[in-house]
């Protein structure tokens, strides 16, 4: 089966990090400006120079860099703060319309004349059962099918004007961290959730923090919540940090969106709904086991991430 031989390739990548360090405390903001930092470090001097100049489109980018002197930094922080941009338009402060897949402008691609918060372009779930629930069939519009939309429209020589160019970016540095959040590839069916789990949303469990969470918030905060981008510079670069890790080239030069989800989807069903998860709502209590599992894999994912967004603006902006 295609998901069994995905699995084997998946079993090579997942432990192309060698020993995995203790786990730090991202794909919250911390996790996504993380990404970004790492992904920046690798880009090409000219690349950075482009990156920047359709960055100071963002109507947050004076946001971004305020109070910040030295030019160099200023670039720095606004490509790291402009990690979090699709996340933050959720928020009340910017009145963007929370629209849905199957709506008219859910495919669009206009920059920042959108005014649709598009939450449906944050994931895409590869439906699955462990019990024989029936599956629903795919949202028409998802992570993939936009982030190839965005992909094709980066390069100076596509057509689209800067606008739609600076839009895309934004979303770019945001959605390949989102893909590869193992919850962000999955909708799992069961006959305790036989309308699905919406990547975890539907599961809770109790960490040893002690909070009741859902399981998809357990995974996105991974790595903390807020951050400022002197603080996610400064995590990813300790000595634990996710800077320190190396990743396969190989691996890095995967470039398509549909392969990061795949692996997503099956690193979800092997980690993150992994016993002591329930097949239903009730919240379980976290093992050792499972938290020490989750944190590798969210440390590899999301250096692994940062590799592929730095290929992915190098090859589009060169």
């Amino acid at each position: 089966m295609k998901s069994q031989r995905l699995l084997g390739i998946l079993t090579s990548f997942a432990f192309i990090f060698g020993s995995f360090p203790s786990p730090a405390m991202a794909w919250w903001d911390a996790g996504h400006m993380q990404i970004a930092y790492v992904a920046y470090k690798k880009l090409n001097a000219s690349v950075k120079d482009k990156v920047d100049i359709l960055l100071r489109l963002n109507p947050d980018y004076g946001k971004w860099t305020a109070g910040v002197t030295d030019p160099k930094t200023a670039k720095l922080y606004a490509f790291v703060h402009a990690a979090t941009w699709a996340d933050d338009i959720k928020t009340k402060e910017y009145n963007y319309t929370r629209d849905k897949a199957d709506s008219p402008p859910a495919s669009q691609n206009i920059g920042y004349a959108d005014k649709n918060q598009h939450p449906y372009w944050h994931f895409k779930d590869i439906n699955w059962s462990p019990d024989m629930t029936p599956l629903p069939p795919p949202d028409p519009v998802d992570l993939v099918t936009q982030l190839n939309v965005m992909i094709a429209a980066l390069p100076a020589g596509s057509g689209a004007p800067d606008d739609v160019r600076s839009y895309d970016l934004v979303w770019i540095l945001h959605l390949v961290g989102d893909a590869h959040q193992p919850l962000h590839g999955s909708g799992r069916y069961t006959r305790q959730i036989p309308d699905g789990d919406a990547g975890g949303n539907a599961e809770q469990v109790i960490p040893a923090t002690g909070e009741t969470v859902a399981l998809h918030a357990y995974w996105d905060a991974v790595f903390g919540g807020y951050s400022s981008a002197y603080g996610a510079v400064f995590d990813a670069d300790s000595k634990e940090g996710i800077a320190s890790l190396s990743v396969n080239d190989v691996a890095a030069k995967i470039a398509d969106p549909q392969r990061w989800i795949e692996e997503s989807a099956e690193l979800a069903k092997q980690y993150a709904y992994a016993p002591p998860v329930s097949l239903g709502k009730n919240a379980v209590y976290l093992t050792r086991e499972y938290e020490t599992n989750a944190h590798n894999i969210a440390r590899s994912q999301a250096a692994l991430a940062a590799a592929r967004l730095a290929n992915l603006i190098n090859n589009a902006l060169r």
